[in-house]
């Protein structure tokens, strides 16, 4: 693994390549991306693709990718920007992409953006609001998260961020009477660090959150998209935006193995199925070829 700095006038871009390039196969580029999760999310799911060239990244104020533009806010346009530029640097594209949580986010908009750069993506479990049908709920579960972290701090926000995302079916009345978690009961700290930047508790990502998928953009570009969505997932908060934004698509999810984090291994907490994720994910990379 090679890592490199890609310098722009906003942000110096830090990205990993696994492998030779041009690639030995003669395949496309792996590149996987996520949001708020940088480039070390992806070691255990890089592992089992020992025959790719597989390009990891920063993204713009996260992990190595220090920013130069005075913005802590997270868009989703910006940073399929950025992931164009790295496309762009390793003149080896177009790409195949994997692309989780936020990051197939922002790979939705590169696709509307840049048709040109991703022959294939799998986007898995984009958490998109504006896809439900209670959407106006999800924004205010949204924004009590954000409260509790700011009134709390970190413990007591990523509690109710887990009680939100876990949260079966629709958000419904019952949903929002029900007493704050206890962050003990999640293994989070009770204490109160002071900091309020975090990406996925503040209002920092917001943008990522109520993005609106550009369909007509998405449906007309050369790229296949594949929507997946976790086997574990179901009626949770990204289980539903998934079946949502595939239907959107006129497609239905791909069910792959595990859960949101399925491609993880026991090092950020709780493991996914990453051996069995990388399996589904080569097959349905495989029915592009």
């Amino acid at each position: 693994m090679t890592a490199h700095t890609l310098e722009t006038p906003e942000v110096d871009l830090v990205y990993d390549v696994h492998g030779p390039l041009p690639t030995a196969d003669g395949r496309p580029p792996l590149v996987m991306i996520g949001q708020p999760m940088d480039a070390g999310g992806f070691r255990a799911l890089a592992s089992h693709f020992p025959e790719r060239t597989v390009i990891t990244y920063d993204p713009r104020g996260l992990g190595r990718s220090t920013r130069k533009d005075g913005r802590v806010d997270h868009a989703p346009q910006i940073q399929a920007a950025d992931v164009h530029a790295v496309i762009e640097a390793l003149g080896a594209g177009p790409v195949e992409m994997f692309a989780s949580s936020g990051g197939a986010v922002t790979a939705l908009a590169l696709v509307a953006a840049y048709p040109e750069d991703v022959t294939t993506l799998v986007a898995h479990e984009p958490p998109l609001i504006a896809v439900l049908s209670d959407a106006r709920a999800a924004e205010r579960a949204r924004a009590g998260v954000r409260d509790v972290y700011e009134k709390k701090g970190w413990g007591a926000g990523m509690a109710a961020f887990i009680a939100m995302t876990s949260w079966q079916g629709e958000l419904t009345d019952a949903y929002f009477a029900q007493p704050a978690p206890d962050p003990a009961a999640f293994g989070m700290p009770a204490e109160d660090d002071g900091s309020r930047d975090d990406p996925l508790l503040s209002d920092r990502s917001w943008a990522v959150s109520s993005y609106r998928p550009d369909v007509d953009a998405l449906t007309a570009a050369p790229t296949r998209v594949v929507i997946a969505v976790g086997e574990e997932s179901e009626e949770t908060f990204t289980g539903r935006t998934s079946v949502a934004t595939a239907e959107l698509l006129g497609q239905q999810a791909t069910v792959f193995p595990s859960h949101h984090g399925g491609f993880l291994d026991g090092e950020f907490g709780y493991p996914g199925q990453p051996e069995a994720f990388a399996r589904k994910l080569r097959e349905v990379l495989a029915d592009a070829v």
